[in-house]
């Protein structure tokens, strides 16, 4: 498992501008070739850079798995048109919601979703739909509602806010259907989708994580 610090923008909030699973990752377009190459590295994906909402903050308002990308309402036709272009092994959804920072409301891999608990009736079975996973809850973790935003789960591991609870993380476990563990980024952060961006090939992280941090990092996602 590699494990990589990266720095987008000048700053170590690089979940915020990144979405990834084990196929693609969505880059924001005017990002540099330096930094586009080291995360291609890492991660072993295709690249796609991309606005959305003509927005650089593709993690906060991207979500999905392997089987899908979630986009929000609010992107544009030709923004969708270059993802879908690119993304061909993938279904590409519109989620039709009022949220639409999908990235901080909705906590996915491809066996489980958690959604944050103040969604419509409605908005859940658009999400549900959208998915394509009959294995969704609402929820919070550490009391959070945007559970997105405290949380990276891949395929193979995940990652959630320190300061969840035992009963938790097993909790957890068992809806994603892999091995769970809590920590923190970027030197004390329990904010952990702003600072750590996963898939089954690598691990990039903020550049202000520390080393026992990373360690931590990697136990967790470790085969």
């Amino acid at each position: 498992m590699i494990i990589e610090k990266l720095n987008i923008f000048g700053t170590d909030n690089i979940g915020i501008y990144l979405f990834t699973n084990d196929k693609y990752t969505i880059v924001p377009k005017n990002i540099d070739n330096n930094t586009i190459n080291k995360i291609q590295e890492v991660l072993k994906t295709e690249i796609i850079q991309a606005t959305i909402a003509k927005s650089f903050l593709i993690g906060i308002f991207v979500a999905g798995n392997n089987n899908v990308i979630l986009l929000p309402k609010n992107t544009e036709d030709d923004e969708i048109k270059k993802i879908k272009e690119i993304a061909k092994d993938v279904r590409v959804e519109i989620l039709d919601i009022k949220p639409t920072a999908l990235g901080n409301i909705i906590l996915t891999n491809s066996y489980g979703t958690l959604v944050y608990p103040e969604v419509t009736s409605v908005e859940f079975k658009k999400i549900r739909e959208a998915v394509g996973i009959d294995n969704i809850e609402k929820g919070t973790i550490a009391n959070i509602i945007t559970v997105g935003s405290v949380g990276v789960v891949t395929d193979k591991a995940g990652l959630i806010h320190i300061d969840s609870t035992e009963d938790e993380i097993q909790k957890l476990s068992n809806l994603f259907k892999v091995k769970i563990d809590a920590g923190t980024v970027n030197f004390g952060s329990a904010f952990i989708h702003s600072g750590l961006v996963a898939n089954r090939n690598g691990v990039l992280v903020g550049a202000s994580t520390t080393g026992p941090e990373i360690l931590r990092i990697q136990r967790a996602f470790s085969d």
